[in-house]
């Protein structure tokens, strides 16, 4: 079994793991962590249990989470782990949401794992080896005209800066809407990315890049043959500033649209 294999299987693991305890806790607690900014019991629950388990199976592999920050080895090689992506979606009871964990190796995923609990389907891929949903080869859009693109957009911004950040969006929200089939917020990247390497969306645009929430779908992406880059059109990263992932038959035009937007704003 390749290094790859080996450590696909963890993730695996782990994010059933994950799924078993989100499906035992049908009560939990919210609470605010920042402006508009929620988290449950139950993030923390799924955080705490996934650390040990990692920490456990992969010792010499450091951990970045979302609710509890970076701890072990803090070389290059870590798991990138959101326990619930869309807790808002989770907190009222909307089941578009997902755990998503990714190894990082430097500024790159090469094992993912997204878990949709609600909706019955795993997501999976190592770097090389193609992704899979349920153990069935997925593959990325071919679509290659804007009439015919179904687009997920993420959140707006809050907090610091949040008004400048949204008059980009909402520009980007008008040119799209004006020329896409369709325009869809579903409020969880993990839902976003994983669609598009399903090719139930044609493109996927997080306007910021949280590696808890992107690394595990920018991987599932790209090995199901779609593109994933920065918002100025390079090739995504872990510090890149945005999660732009689309068919790659849409790039160009998508690329396009976000130097319109911005530029205006600049």
């Amino acid at each position: 079994m390749s290094e790859h294999a080996a450590l696909l299987d963890v993730a695996r693991e782990a994010v059933a793991k994950a799924t078993g305890i989100i499906r035992s806790r049908p009560n939990f607690s919210v609470s605010a962590k920042g402006d508009r900014d929620l988290v449950t019991d139950v993030d923390t629950a799924v955080e705490d249990a996934l650390r040990e388990f990692l920490a456990a199976e992969t010792p010499e592999i450091g951990i970045l989470g979302e609710e509890r920050g970076r701890s072990g080895d803090a070389g290059d090689l870590w798991w990138a782990l959101d326990p619930i992506d869309g807790t808002a979606n989770f907190a009222r009871g909307i089941p578009l949401c997902g755990i998503s964990l990714a190894l990082v190796d430097g500024a790159q995923s090469t094992v993912a794992a997204i878990t949709l609990p609600y909706l019955g389907v795993t997501y999976t891929a190592a770097q090389g080896e193609g992704a899979f949903a349920n153990g069935e080869r997925v593959a990325a859009s071919a679509a290659s005209e804007m009439p015919d693109a179904m687009i997920a957009v993420g959140d707006f911004a809050i907090g610091e800066l949040a008004d400048e950040k949204n008059r980009a969006r909402l520009l980007l929200l008008s040119d799209l809407g004006a020329r896409a089939q369709k325009i869809r917020m579903y409020g969880s990247a993990a839902v976003d990315l994983a669609w598009v390497a399903d090719g139930k969306l044609d493109a996927a645009l997080i306007l910021s890049n949280n590696p808890w929430d992107t690394m595990a779908g920018v991987l599932l992406v790209r090995e199901a043959g779609g593109a994933v880059v920065d918002r100025d059109g390079s090739e995504h990263s872990v510090d890149s500033a945005a999660t732009i992932a689309v068919g790659a038959g849409l790039r160009k035009e998508i690329v396009d649209a976000l130097d319109r937007a911005y530029g205006v704003v600049r």
